[in-house]
C-alpha cells in the first residue's frame, strides 16, 4: 500500500524528479528495468515496426543464438473456408506501438528476464502450395526447437498451427489452451485435411498432440455438429455461452488442471472475442469473449510450463480502427509474460 503524503510532503518529493525517478519500492524495481539510467525511451511511433518492439533478428537463422524467446510472422492464409486476408496479421501487429513492456497485473518485465527477438517471417517457396507452405513452417519451427528457443508466432490463418505443432511436439505431444471460436478439429474440406478448420485433429493424429491435456474455450456458431472429433478424442469444451455461468476463475481453474505441469501450447485466435472487439478475422461469430475477459483467463495461467504459442486469423482489411490488431498485439504480449515466466521457472 502506497504511503499518502501531505500536499507539502508531495511537493517536496515530486516536484522536480525526473521521470525515470520513482520513489515506491516495488515500482523503482520496474522503473529500473525499464528505463535502466535516466528516463529517455525512444517514441513507440519512431524506428522500424518490430513485433512488441522487439530487435529485428531477420538475420538471426539457422542459429537462433543468444536469444530465448522468438516472435515471428506467419503470412500466410490458403487455409482459410470463407474471408482471406490473414496473410497480412503479422504486418497489422507489428504496427501496434504502445504494448507492453509491463503488465501490472503480472507484475512482469518479460525482456527483462529473457532475451526477446522478432526474427522475422517464414519464408515461403510458394504462395500457392498450402501443404508447401505447412512444410516451411514445420522447417522454421523445428530450427528455433533445436536452438532451444520457444517460438511465438503471428498468423497467419490457423492451419499454421499444425506444423508448429508438427515442430513442438515432435519427441513427445504436448498439451494446448486453445482459445476459439471454433473447435477446428474438422475433417477434410473439399479434398483438403490442412484447412484452418481441421488442424487440431491432423495434430492429434499425427501423435503431437494429446488431446486429454486440451482444453477449448469460447467454442459457439453454427459449426458444432463439425466438433465430434473434440469429444471422441477426450478434449475439454468450454462453450462461449458457459463462460459467464461458470465465471473466468472457473474457466482458469479448469485449464490449469487440464495442462498440468507438462509442456503445453496456447493457441489464441482473434474471432474467439465478439466481433464488437475483433471484427478484422475470417469467420467472425457474434456473442463471443470480450477482450477483458480474453486477458483474464491468459493472465491466469501463469506458472504452467508454456513452450509456445500463438495469436492467428487477423485480417486486419475488416477493421478501420486497428482495434483487432491492438488486442492481437496485446494478447501477444501475455504470451510472451507467460512464456517468460516459464523460462525462468524451467531455470530454477
Amino acid at each position: 500500500m502506497l504511503e499518502i503524503l501531505s500536499l507539502d510532503e508531495l511537493r517536496k518529493r515530486f516536484s522536480n524528479p525526473s521521470g525515470g525517478e520513482v520513489f515506491d519500492p516495488e515500482f523503482r524495481k520496474v522503473a529500473e528495468l525499464v528505463f535502466g539510467e535516466g528516463d529517455n525511451r525512444q517514441a513507440p511511433y519512431c524506428g522500424v515496426p518490430t513485433l512488441l518492439k522487439a530487435p529485428y533478428r531477420s538475420d538471426a537463422s539457422p542459429d537462433f543464438t543468444d536469444i530465448d524467446i522468438a516472435l515471428f510472422g506467419i503470412p500466410m492464409d490458403l487455409g482459410v473456408t470463407n474471408r482471406s486476408g490473414a496473410r497480412f496479421g503479422p504486418r497489422a501487429v507489428r504496427n501496434v506501438d504502445r504494448v507492453g513492456p509491463y503488465d501490472h497485473v503480472l507484475r512482469a518485465v518479460p525482456t527483462a528476464h529473457a532475451r526477446v527477438a522478432d526474427v522475422g517471417d517464414v519464408s515461403f517457396k510458394s504462395r500457392f502450395d498450402l501443404a508447401a507452405s505447412h512444410e516451411d513452417i514445420e522447417r522454421f519451427v523445428r530450427g528455433l526447437v533445436e536452438a532451444g528457443v520457444v517460438p511465438l508466432a503471428v498468423g497467419g490463418d490457423h492451419s499454421v498451427s499444425l506444423p508448429i505443432l508438427k515442430a513442438l511436439g515432435k519427441h513427445q505431444p504436448v498439451g494446448m489452451i486453445h482459445i476459439d471460436a471454433h473447435c477446428d478439429t474438422g475433417g477434410s474440406f473439399e479434398g483438403c485435411k490442412f484447412h484452418h478448420g481441421g488442424p487440431f485433429r491432423q495434430a492429434v493424429l499425427d501423435g503431437v498432440l494429446d488431446p486429454r491435456r486440451t482444453i477449448q474455450i469460447g467454442i459457439r456458431g453454427n459449426s458444432e455438429y463439425l466438433w465430434e472429433f473434440s469429444y471422441a478424442s477426450g478434449m475439454t469444451v468450454i462453450h462461449a455461452e458457459d463462460i459467464g455461468d461458470l465465471g473466468i476463475k472457473a474457466v482458469i481453474a479448469k485449464a490449469r488442471e487440464i495442462a498440468g505441469s507438462d509442456p503445453t501450447y496456447i493457441s489464441f485466435d482473434v474471432d474467439s472475442l465478439d466481433p464488437a472487439f475483433a471484427p478484422a478475422t475470417g469467420t467472425p461469430e457474434v456473442g463471443g469473449l470480450t477482450s477483458a475477459q480474453a486477458l483474464g483467463i491468459l493472465r491466469g495461467l501463469a506458472g504452467l510450463n508454456i513452450v509456445g504459442g500463438d495469436v492467428v486469423e487477423i485480417a486486419p482489411q475488416y477493421d478501420p480502427t486497428s482495434n483487432t490488431a491492438q488486442i492481437a498485439a496485446q494478447v501477444l504480449f501475455e504470451l510472451l509474460c507467460l512464456t517468460a515466466e516459464a523460462i525462468k521457472v524451467r531455470a530454477s
